[in-house]
C-alpha cells in the first residue's frame, strides 16, 4: 500500500482529473439516455503553461481550449511539435480576428456579423474553413456577450452564406445556478433555438454548453461539447 503521504499527488494528477470527468460524462449520457459518443470533452487550459497541456494530451485529450488569443498563441509555439486542434472560447475583438482566423480550428465566440466577417477573409487558404459557433446570451444576463436568442437566426443564416468559415452551431455560458432542474430550463432553451436553427435547414451539429459545475444538465439537454477547465486543471492562478 502506498504512504498516504503519495496518495493525494496521484490522485490529483491532470490524467486523473480527465478519467473523472469522462466518467462524469458517461453517466450523465446514461440518466439522459444518450450514447457517450455524442458528447465532446473540451479541456480549457487558458492560463495553465504548456505542461498542463502536455500531460492532458498524454492523456488523450487532442483538443484544447484557450479565452485569451495571444496567451494561446504564445502557448502554441511551444507545443507545435503537438498535432492539437485549438479552439478559442473567449471574446474576439476586430483587431485580434488575424490571429484566430491563422492560430486556430474553432471559433465559439463569435457573436457579430462583422467578426465573422472578419475572420473569413483572413483565414489562410492553406487552411481548412474556420468552424464557428455563435454565442447566443441565452438568458439575458446583463454581463455576458452573446448574441440575444431573437436575433439568432438572422445572424446565423449570414454567417453560413460566407466563404473560408464553416458554421457549426451554437454556444452558451448562462449565469451561473446551484440548482439542477434551474440549469436544465436554460439549457432546454438553448437546445430549443438549435434544434429551430436545423429545422430552418441550417446544417449545424454542435451545441457547445455546459462547463465544470454544470456539465450533467447541459449534457441532458443535448449538449454536444461540454468545456471543462477547473475540474481538470484546479482552480487557476491569478491572471497577471
Amino acid at each position: 500500500m502506498l504512504p498516504l503521504s503519495l496518495v493525494r499527488p496521484i490522485m490529483t494528477t491532470i490524467a486523473f482529473n480527465l478519467h473523472t470527468v469522462h466518467e462524469r460524462i458517461a453517466r450523465a449520457c446514461m440518466a439522459a439516455g444518450r450514447d457517450v459518443n455524442e458528447v465532446t470533452l473540451l479541456p480549457v487550459s487558458k492560463t495553465f503553461g504548456p505542461d498542463a497541456v502536455r500531460e492532458a494530451f498524454a492523456a488523450g485529450e487532442t483538443a484544447f481550449a484557450e479565452n485569451y488569443i495571444q496567451e494561446a498563441v504564445d502557448k502554441q509555439a511551444l507545443l507545435a511539435d503537438l498535432p492539437i486542434a485549438w479552439h478559442c472560447i473567449g471574446p474576439i475583438q476586430s483587431n485580434k480576428t488575424r490571429l484566430v482566423a491563422a492560430h486556430f480550428a474553432w471559433a465559439h465566440a463569435v457573436d457579430r456579423l462583422k467578426i465573422a466577417q472578419r475572420l473569413a477573409e483572413q483565414r489562410p487558404a492553406e487552411l481548412p474553413p474556420l468552424n464557428v459557433c455563435i454565442q447566443v446570451n441565452i438568458d439575458g444576463g446583463p454581463n455576458k456577450a452573446g448574441v440575444a436568442p431573437e436575433e439568432t437566426p438572422a445572424l446565423a443564416r449570414a454567417i453560413a452564406a460566407l466563404p473560408r468559415v464553416r458554421l457549426r452551431g451554437l454556444m452558451t455560458i448562462p449565469e451561473p445556478v446551484d440548482d439542477f432542474d434551474a440549469q436544465l430550463a436554460v439549457h432546454r432553451r438553448a437546445r430549443g433555438l438549435f434544434d429551430a436553427l436545423r429545422s430552418e435547414g441550417l446544417a449545424i451539429d454542435t451545441l457547445s454548453m455546459g462547463m465544470s459545475a454544470d456539465l450533467e444538465a447541459a449534457i441532458h439537454a443535448g449538449s454536444t461539447m461540454v468545456r471543462v477547465g477547473t475540474a481538470i486543471f484546479g482552480g487557476r492562478p491569478p491572471k497577471n
